[in-house]
């Protein structure tokens, strides 16, 4: 792809967001999301595969629909009350209707099922911005809208896509469809909890970008996209076999890594709601992306030859070039946790 078309699609990208960020109008904000959505279908499309034109179709279509719901909704707010400022919207079926339509842009449960198949049709460049960039525009719109939303229905579609992103990815051995289902869980995670603490919500957001970020920029460095590839990973870079295992921990929420930090004051809120089954469950759900997790790290770090694996090492390595935003990704995922404090402090109210 020409730099300079790369240039314009990267500059749209952040254009939709911020636009998104910056609308109180539903318009506005219908706006922002489509100009997103065109500017990164070329990009998932450029690789002239039939797997990459199928999951630009999938990812087009299913966007598509969200977005006409979101207008659909806006529209009908607009009849019924006279208004088409974001914070004004309050009837409840039209309240229900942009749940259903942010829920499905985000790839939450139920409406889950597109993002796996996207992101595994999807470059691990691709996947990363679909992971983490394309979050932003929707989760905004969402945290706008949720004092207005049904707290029933927020806390069973939080539940619901934490114990599906578990449960999906206990059997999967694409590493790109195991981070989408970590993306599923953890999305589940900050919608459970954007109803009591919206800052703790966006907090958790954040830490979740950048954790994710952190394992997507390192499975590229030893280009690995599936489970048997990663055998060969310690051989090319023990350093960065050994810290893409602490990055994948974080992302289970074990302590004393950051990962643990939002899990930990998401279970603490929602003890202080007096929701304890709700928190039982959530954690729960947690062991399950944690078995497949461990699942990745025993690959990378203990299997190696002459165990068996059905991946051949390579005679010559290849020299690795880790991106420049690597290193830093890795240490605020490794290294957040003790910062807890302060961070609350800059964070909460």
């Amino acid at each position: 792809m020409s730099p300079y078309v790369l240039t314009i699609l990267v500059f749209n990208l952040g254009l939709g967001t911020t636009l998104t960020f910056a609308s109180s109008h539903w318009l506005l904000a219908w706006m922002g999301l489509e100009i997103n959505t065109l500017a990164i279908i070329p990009l998932m499309a450029q690789q002239h595969h039939p797997r990459a034109v199928e999951a630009t179709t999938k990812y087009f279509l299913t966007q598509a629909t969200a977005a006409a719901m979101v207008l659909f909704a806006a529209t009908s707010n607009a009849w019924l009350s006279g208004e088409w400022a974001i914070h004004q919207t309050t009837h409840p079926l039209v309240t229900t209707t942009l749940m259903l339509a942010l829920t499905l842009k985000l790839g939450l449960a139920p409406a889950h099922f597109w993002m796996p198949e996207v992101i595994q049709g999807s470059t691990l460049t691709t996947g990363l911005i679909l992971s983490t960039w394309q979050k932003l525009a929707p989760f905004i719109l969402l945290l706008q809208i949720s004092s207005f939303i049904s707290p029933l229905l927020l806390m069973t579609i939080g539940l619901l896509s934490a114990l599906v992103g578990g449960w999906g990815g206990l059997n999967q051995t694409q590493l790109r469809k195991i981070l989408a289902y970590s993306s599923i869980a953890h999305l589940g995670w900050m919608v459970m909890i954007i109803q009591f603490s919206p800052p703790l919500a966006l907090l958790s957001l954040l830490i979740y970008i950048v954790m994710t970020s952190s394992a997507f920029l390192a499975l590229k460095t030893v280009s690995s996209t599936t489970m048997n590839m990663l055998a060969a990973s310690w051989t090319k870079s023990p350093i960065i076999a050994s810290f893409t295992t602490l990055v994948l921990l974080s992302l289970a929420g074990l302590p004393p890594l950051t990962g643990f930090m939002p899990k930990w004051l998401i279970l603490q809120e929602l003890v202080k709601q007096d929701l304890p089954l709700l928190a039982f469950f959530a954690a729960m759900s947690a062991l399950l992306s944690l078995f497949f997790y461990l699942r990745i790290c025993y690959t990378m770090t203990l299997t190696s030859a002459p165990a068996p694996s059905s991946y051949s090492t390579p005679w010559r390595l290849n020299p690795l070039r880790p991106s420049y935003f690597m290193p830093l990704t890795i240490t605020l995922s490794l290294m957040l946790l003790p910062l807890t404090p302060p961070i609350l402090t800059l964070v909460l109210p």
